[in-house]
C-alpha cells in the first residue's frame, strides 16, 4: 500500500511520517515548497508521478483566530483546494482521506455530536472546513472525511506543548474550563488512517464521514492539568491551575462549548476503538520532556 500525504510540516503529516515508517508502509509526505495544495497542477503531477493507492489530505489553514481576519486564505486552503483535490482524485481513480473538525458544529448542548447531526459552525475556520467537506462530497464518492478535535502531538505548536512550556516558566496559569471535548493525539490519528486505508481499498461500502477522537471527555483545564501533573512528577515543580470561564478569556473567534464527538460509527465500521485521552496526553508529555522539545 502506498500513501501520498499532502502536508509535511503539520502535526498529522509528521505523525504519518513517523507511524508509517514504524509500520513499514510507504507514505510520501509532500508539502510546500515542492507541493502546494493551492496549486492544482502540482497536485495533479504528484498523483500522476507517484501513483498512490490512497491520498491523505493533512494540509489545512488551522489558525482559528487568524481566519476571522483572513477569510479568503482560510476558504482557499480549507474549502476550494480540497474540492479541487477531490476532483483530481476522481480523475485518477484514487480514494481520499480528508481531515476535518468538530468546529463544523455550533457547539451547543452536552451530547456528543454524531455524523448526521445538523452542522452550524460559529466561526470562519469551522465554516471553511464545512465548505471543504461539501466540496469533497460533491466531487468524489470514494472519500473518507475524518472529523477530529483538539489535536496535539510532539510536533509543531499545540496546546500540550504550550502548557508544558508555561509550566516551566510560571507558577500559576488560568485555563478555560467550560469548553468540553477530547484531546486527540496526531499520532493516534495517523495510526487510525493507516488502519482504515487498506479497509477502504478492500470495500467500497466504508466510504463516508466519520468522527475520530480520543475516548473520554475533558475541558481545556483538564487537559492542562494532565500536562502539569506529568511535569510536576518529573521536575518537582508544581503549577497552580485556575479554572476560568470562556467569557474570561475572549478570543477573536468564538469557540464551541461542546466539542464532544461520538465515535461509535467509526468503531463499528473499522473495528477500532480510540484510546482514552489521558494516557495519550501523558505519553506525549513524557516524550516532550525526554526530548526537551517544548
Amino acid at each position: 500500500m502506498k500513501l501520498l500525504c499532502i502536508g509535511k510540516s503539520g502535526q498529522v503529516a509528521r505523525a504519518m511520517a513517523e507511524k508509517s515508517a514504524a509500520a513499514s508502509v510507504e507514505c510520501l509526505c509532500l508539502g510546500r515548497p515542492e507541493l502546494d495544495l493551492l496549486d492544482p497542477a502540482a497536485v495533479s503531477d504528484a498523483i500522476k508521478t507517484h501513483r498512490p493507492d490512497v491520498v491523505v489530505n493533512a494540509a489545512a489553514y488551522t489558525n482559528v483566530d487568524g481566519a476571522e481576519s483572513d477569510e479568503a486564505a482560510a476558504y482557499a486552503l480549507n474549502a476550494e483546494a480540497p474540492g479541487k483535490l477531490a476532483s483530481l482524485c476522481t480523475e485518477y481513480g484514487v480514494p481520499l482521506i480528508h481531515l476535518s473538525t468538530d468546529y463544523v458544529f455550533d457547539g451547543t448542548g452536552t451530547q456528543a455530536w454524531t455524523e448526521t447531526d445538523k452542522t452550524g459552525p460559529k466561526n470562519v475556520y469551522g465554516a471553511s472546513k464545512l465548505a471543504g467537506e461539501i466540496a469533497i462530497r460533491e466531487a468524489l464518492p470514494s472519500h473518507i472525511i475524518l472529523r477530529t478535535s483538539w489535536v496535539y502531538s510532539p510536533f509543531g505548536a499545540n496546546f500540550a506543548k504550550t502548557m508544558l512550556r508555561l509550566a516551566g516558566e510560571r507558577p500559576e496559569l488560568s485555563v478555560v474550563d467550560d469548553q468540553i471535548g477530547a484531546p486527540t493525539g496526531a499520532l493516534e490519528i495517523a495510526e487510525a488512517i493507516l488502519a482504515i486505508a487498506p479497509q477502504i481499498l478492500a470495500s467500497n461500502e466504508k466510504f463516508g464521514t466519520y468522527h475520530f477522537a480520543a475516548a473520554g471527555e475533558a475541558s481545556w483545564a483538564d487537559f492542562a492539568a494532565e500536562v502539569f501533573a506529568v511535569h510536576a512528577r518529573r521536575t518537582g515543580k508544581t503549577t497552580k491551575l485556575n479554572r476560568i470561564a470562556t467569557a474570561d478569556y475572549p478570543t477573536p473567534a468564538a469557540r464551541p462549548a461542546n466539542s464532544r464527538l461520538d465515535t461509535g460509527k467509526f468503531t463499528r465500521a473499522f473495528s477500532l476503538t480510540p484510546a482514552d485521552w489521558r494516557g495519550c496526553v501523558r505519553t506525549v508529555t513524557e516524550r516532550l520532556l525526554d526530548e526537551a522539545d517544548i
